[in-house]
C-alpha cells in the first residue's frame, strides 16, 4: 500500500539529503518511520512536510529527493510554509499538495498533528476522507484555554520592547493559539479516521466530529531512549530536570515559585532546564530581546534567591537529553496542561523519578502512586480573559513542592515506583508492538 505522511517537520534522514539542520522535536515520528521501513510490511513509504528559509526557493512549489533510512530509501517532499506564523492560513499550501498528492497517489494520508495550517490543507484537499487519518499530537484549542497557566494578571497584561516589536505579547501568543485552534477544529471535522492516545484525546475530538472513527495507538520514541536504566547511585544528587519552560504552559514558573519550599528541605537542590533560555540578560541585545513571560521568570529568579540554583542547558540533541535524565534524580512535568508528554515517556522508559501535574491527558499514561506522584495541577481561570492571580499560582506550587519533597524521603517507595514507571512505559512505547498496531490500523482503514 501507498501511504503519504504529512509532518511537521523533516524527519532526520531527509534533513540530512536537504542540508539543513535536523530539529530534535516529534522524534518518535523518526522513530515509527524506522519501524515502518524495516519492518516488510509492503508500506511504500512517502513524507512531506514544511520547509522555509534555506529549505526551499522563493517560487518553488515544492521540494524532492529521496534520502536513506537505514536500508530503505524514503520518497520525500518539502512544500513552503511560513511555520512561524501558524497562526495564519497559508494560500500556497492547497496547491502544492495537491501536486505531491498527484505524484505520490497515495492509498492512504496520515497527517501527524493538527497544530499547523498544512494540516487543514490536506484535509480539504484530499477527495477521500474515508482514508485520511489525523493524529491527535496536542490540541491548540484546548492549550489556549490553559496557556497563562496561572500567571498573575499584571505578569499577563506586561508588554516589553520585545513584545511590541513583534506584536507578540502573551495575549498575542494566546490568541494565536485560539486562531490555530479553530484550523485545527475544522481539520478534525473533515477528517474520516483519528488516532489518538488518552480519554483526553478522545473526549475532544469525539465532541467535535463524533462521526470519524478513533483509533488507539500509542508513540515510539527515539531509539536512545530504549536500553539505558537510571542508577540513583549515579546521578547527580537532589537535582531537577525539566525538559523545557520556554512557554507558560509548560509551567517553569510553578516550578520556581516551588523551589523555596523545596530547598528548605534540601538545601542541596538544583534545577536544569533544556531548550531555549528566555531569561538571558547579559548584553544589550539580550535584553532588548526579553519577553515579558521572561522577565517575569528572572523576577522570581532573584527576588526568590535563585539564581544559582537555576541553570538552562539549551538545546540538546537526543543522547545529550537521555543523558540529562539518568543524570538528573528527579524529573519533573509541571505543565498547565498536557497530551501525553514524550518527554515523561522518556523518564518513564529511562526509570527516572518522576513528578507530573495530573493535567490533560497525563493520567492516561502514568498512573499516580504507582509509577510516581502526581499532584494537582493547574487550578486557574480557564477563559482567554486573564490569569487567577498570586492566590492559584501559589496553590499549585504548593503542591508541587509537597510532591518533590514526598519523593526524595522515601528511597524505597521511589525505586519502586521506578520500576513500575519503566515497566509501565516499555509496553506503551513498544516499538514493535505500535509498528505493527499501525499497520492494523492502515488495513482497517484500507
Amino acid at each position: 500500500m501507498k501511504v503519504l505522511w504529512l509532518c511537521n517537520l523533516p524527519l532526520p534522514a531527509c534533513a540530512a539529503q536537504l542540508g539543513i539542520e535536523a530539529s530534535n522535536k516529534e522524534g518518535w515520528v523518526s522513530g515509527m518511520a524506522e519501524a515502518v521501513l524495516a519492518g516488510g510490511s509492503g508500506i511504500e513509504l512517502s513524507v512531506a512536510f514544511p520547509l522555509s528559509g534555506d529549505g526551499i526557493s522563493p517560487g518553488e512549489d515544492i521540494r524532492s529527493g529521496t534520502a536513506r533510512a537505514g536500508e530503505a530509501q524514503i520518497s520525500f517532499y518539502g512544500f513552503p510554509e511560513d511555520v512561524g506564523h501558524a497562526e495564519k492560513y497559508d494560500q500556497r499550501l492547497e496547491p502544492a499538495l495537491k501536486k505531491i498528492v498527484s505524484i505520490v497517489e497515495p492509498d492512504i494520508v496520515h497527517c501527524f498533528g493538527t497544530e499547523y495550517p498544512h494540516t487543514l490543507a490536506m484535509c480539504r484537499i484530499f477527495p477521500r476522507k474515508d482514508r485520511l487519518l489525523l493524529g491527535i499530537q496536542g490540541l491548540c484549542a484546548v492549550y489556549a484555554e490553559c496557556y497563562y497557566a496561572d500567571l498573575p494578571d499584571r505578569v499577563i497584561r506586561s508588554v516589553t520592547l520585545r513584545d511590541w516589536l513583534k506584536g507578540d505579547s502573551l495575549r498575542r501568543q494566546q490568541e494565536k493559539f485560539a486562531l490555530r485552534g479553530r484550523m485545527e477544529r475544522e481539520a478534525v471535522e473533515l477528517a474520516g479516521n483519528l488516532t489518538g492516545r488518552t480519554r483526553w484525546d478522545r473526549m475532544h475530538t469525539e465532541r467535535w466530529n463524533p462521526a470519524a472513527r478513533y483509533h488507539k495507538m500509542n508513540e515510539s520514541l527515539r531509539k536512545e531512549f530504549y536500553g539505558p536504566v537510571w542508577d540513583a547511585g549515579r546521578c547527580e544528587p537532589y537535582s531537577i530536570f525539566l525538559s523545557q519552560g520556554d512557554y507558560p504552559i509548560k509551567g517553569l514558573h510553578y516550578m520556581l515559585s516551588a523551589l523555596p519550599a523545596i530547598l528548605r528541605a534540601y538545601p542541596q537542590t538544583k534545577v536544569y532546564v533544556a531548550g531555549n533560555s528566555l531569561v538571558a540578560y547579559e548584553t544589550l541585545k539580550q535584553k532588548l530581546k526579553i519577553s515579558a513571560y521572561g522577565k517575569y521568570l528572572r523576577s522570581l529568579l532573584k527576588n526568590k534567591g535563585l539564581e544559582e540554583r537555576v541553570t538552562f542547558l539549551g538545546k540538546l540533541d537526543a543522547a545529550q537529553m537521555r543523558d540529562r535524565y539518568l543524570k538528573s534524580s528527579l524529573f519533573v512535568c509541571c505543565s498547565s496542561v498536557e497530551n501525553s508528554p514524550n518527554s515523561l515517556g522518556e523518564a518513564m522508559l529511562l526509570g527516572v523519578p518522576c513528578v507530573s501535574a495530573d493535567v490533560g491527558g497525563i493520567s492516561s499514561i502514568f498512573t499516580g502512586d504507582v509509577d510516581g506522584i502526581l499532584y494537582r495541577g493547574f487550578a486557574g481561570d480557564k477563559t482567554p480573559e486573564g490569569g487567577a492571580g498570586e492566590e492559584e499560582l501559589e496553590a499549585v506550587s504548593g503542591r508541587l513542592a509537597e510532591a518533590v519533597i514526598r519523593m526524595w524521603r522515601d528511597p524505597g517507595k521511589r525505586d519502586e515506583y521506578c520500576r513500575n514507571a519503566r515497566a509501565h512505559a516499555l509496553r506503551t512505547h513498544d516499538r514493535e508492538r505500535n509498528y505493527q498496531k499501525l499497520v492494523e490500523i492502515y488495513e482497517k482503514i484500507l
